[in-house]
């Protein structure tokens, strides 16, 4: 009997000690806490909201990593665990570009595939979908129609998430003027708009700043499909944004809470990720944020 109990205590410690040596580190809370507080004097605390920016609007709880992981958060585990951008509309040869681009940029972020599906056209919005503003006269599509008659019925088996970018203005319904995008946190859609992020075609220095602020939205749209809050606590972007000058002061990394839960529902290395986005950013000339990407890395490696 004893012989078979020591067997049964010994295979048990075999196994024991197998999990611990295949725990990832990259995904353990424990380390992610850590590391949030390395990166914590990086970052720029929020102050008070201006009259007309987000958070004196909607006032929001925040979320801090701790809260989020306990959440049962939508993360691209398992078999969801590619990203699709749905162009919608047409797009010039220059607009291309920034779709390409940014869906780069996306893969980096968040450690995953992004394919980019075919056009769809402008023509499957229906009038009822449609409106032309009443004071500023611009054409605007209705989110909800996007998110919920064109991409909810379309969501591949593999999806981590489904965004559509498209060329037109948004609007999400009565209230609002518009916005820049918007994507739920628990269904995997998203849509996000181009229009307001100037024209690419105009100058080197207009495509990069087009590029931009096409990329802080995807990314911005994706962390809240990865159930994802708004940070009411850093400038980062996953801050909410009411208007252009508050979206421009946002910057392009998250901070040290909203970056750790993207590591914890990747599974990314933190320095690994860094660097491939402090090289996309040396290739594409935003030198602000490579130095801010590598500034990262050397904290968390002192």
């Amino acid at each position: 009997m004893w012989k078979y109990l020591k067997i049964v205590l010994a295979l048990c410690g075999f196994i024991l000690n197998t999990m611990i040596l295949h725990t990832n580190p990259i995904n353990d809370v424990t380390n992610l806490i850590s590391i949030i507080e390395k990166l914590r004097p990086l970052h720029k605390k929020l102050g008070k909201p201006g009259p007309h920016d987000w958070l004196a609007h909607h006032h929001e709880p925040g979320q801090t990593f701790q809260e989020y992981y306990k959440s049962n958060p939508m993360t691209p585990r398992g078999k969801r665990c590619v990203i699709y951008i749905q162009p919608l509309g047409e797009f010039t040869q220059v607009q291309r570009r920034i779709v390409v681009l940014t869906s780069d940029f996306m893969s980096r972020f968040y450690n995953l595939q992004v394919k980019v599906q075919k056009d769809i056209p402008l023509s499957v919005i229906p009038n009822k979908a449609r409106r032309r503003h009443p004071e500023w006269g611009v054409e605007q599509i209705l989110t909800s129609y996007i998110l919920n008659d064109i991409l909810k019925p379309k969501l591949p088996a593999d999806a981590a998430a489904y965004i559509a970018l498209t060329i037109s203005d948004l609007w999400p319904g009565r209230g609002w003027n518009f916005v820049f995008g918007q994507a739920s946190l628990r269904e995997r859609v998203g849509v996000w708009s181009i229009y307001r992020n100037g024209n690419p075609a105009e100058s080197e220095n207009s495509f990069r700043l087009c590029l931009l602020r096409t990329i802080k939205t995807a990314v911005h749209e994706i962390g809240h499909m990865f159930s994802m809050s708004h940070c009411v606590k850093y400038e980062c972007c996953m801050c909410g944004s009411n208007h252009r000058e508050e979206a421009d002061r946002r910057p392009l990394w998250f901070c040290p809470e909203c970056m750790a839960k993207v590591c914890w529902a990747t599974c990314s290395d933190p320095v690994d990720r860094y660097q491939i986005l402090a090289e996309f950013c040396e290739e594409h000339g935003f030198n602000n944020e490579k130095e801010f990407y590598k500034k990262s890395i050397a904290k968390l490696e002192s």
